[in-house]
Parts: C-alpha cells; structure tokens; sequence
C-alpha cells in the first residue's frame, strides 16, 4: 500500500515490520536496525546477501554518537558540512548494532537523509532504520514509489510516498 501517513508507518516500524521510506537519494526498504528481526526481513524481501552490510538512517548527528563509538574530526568535519545529505560514513560501531546490520564488520554506516518527510519520521522513532535501496538484490534502484511498489509492493505492507527522489543515485560512502 503506497500512502503518505507517517503515524501508520511509525506503527509498522515499531511492530518490526518494514517501511519504504523517500530520500534524498533513492526509495529506501526501512527497518529496525536495532531488532534482528526487522534486519532479516530486510535482507529475505530484497534477496540480499547477508554478506552485504547495511546503512542505518537517523535524523541528528547527536543520535548517531548513541549507534557508534566514536566520530573523529575529520567525520565531524564532512558531517557540518554534507550532513544532512547524500554522504554516508563509515564509524567504529556500539554494541547496540546487531552485526547482521554491519555483516560482521567493526564500522557502522550511517546517514542523516535530506527529505522533509523522512525525518519527520525517524524524528519520532526510537531507533535508527536500516535502509538499504527498496528494490530486489542486483536491481535499478527506486526513485518513485510506484517503482518501490511495481518491485516490493507484494512483500512489504506499507510505502510512505514523499514524492520522486532528487538525486536518483545512491549517497557516496566515506570511510
């Protein structure tokens, strides 16, 4: 169902279930990155390797210090600057990320997406969403949720429409 309620995408996300959210960027399969649940769900709709590490989405760099270790200056630096935005670093994970989320990985990606409707949503999650592109394994990624829906739309119950994305390209990664 494609629909631009968020109270009822919050709903879905609490209940471990998944989301496709809008960004800046391209249509993201959102889930609790903090249940390993949601995260298994996320990587059985898409068919993804769990070999493949996921990125987690949140809407302040204050919440990301709660998710990672530590930042050093030079994240600090491109964070000010390309924060929120289609950047993505790579940082020291907390235990508090399942390792499903980082395929075992010591780093932790995470992003701070620039769509008004986005983080109005995960403004009001307890958590961070681990939202790799909505699309199956080894597909275009989404810009529209009519795409998301055409591919995903039988295997997730909701997709949160904010319209077609800007950039149509996945954010750059930064270790």
């Amino acid at each position: 169902m494609i629909g631009k309620d968020i109270k009822k995408a919050i709903e879905i996300l609490n209940n471990e279930q998944l989301v496709a959210i809008p960004t800046e960027t391209v249509y993201g399969l959102g889930g609790n990155a903090l249940s390993s649940k949601a995260v298994t769900e996320i990587f059985k709709v898409k068919n993804r390797p769990s070999f493949d590490p996921l990125i987690i989405h949140t809407d302040s760099f204050e919440k990301v210090k709660q998710y990672v270790k530590f930042i050093p200056d030079s994240a600090l630096v491109l964070a000010r600057e390309f924060m929120p935005g289609s950047l993505t670093l790579l940082l020291p994970k907390n235990n508090n990320i399942p390792d499903l989320v980082t395929s075992g990985s010591p780093l932790v990606a995470v992003r701070l997406p620039q769509h008004a409707m986005t983080l109005e949503l995960l403004s009001q999650l307890d958590f961070p969403l681990a939202a790799p592109s909505a699309n199956p394994f080894g597909y275009i990624s989404p810009t529209t949720a009519q795409h998301v829906n055409n591919q995903l739309g039988k295997k997730i119950p909701y997709i949160l429409d904010g319209g077609p994305c800007e950039i149509g390209l996945e954010s750059t990664i930064i270790g």
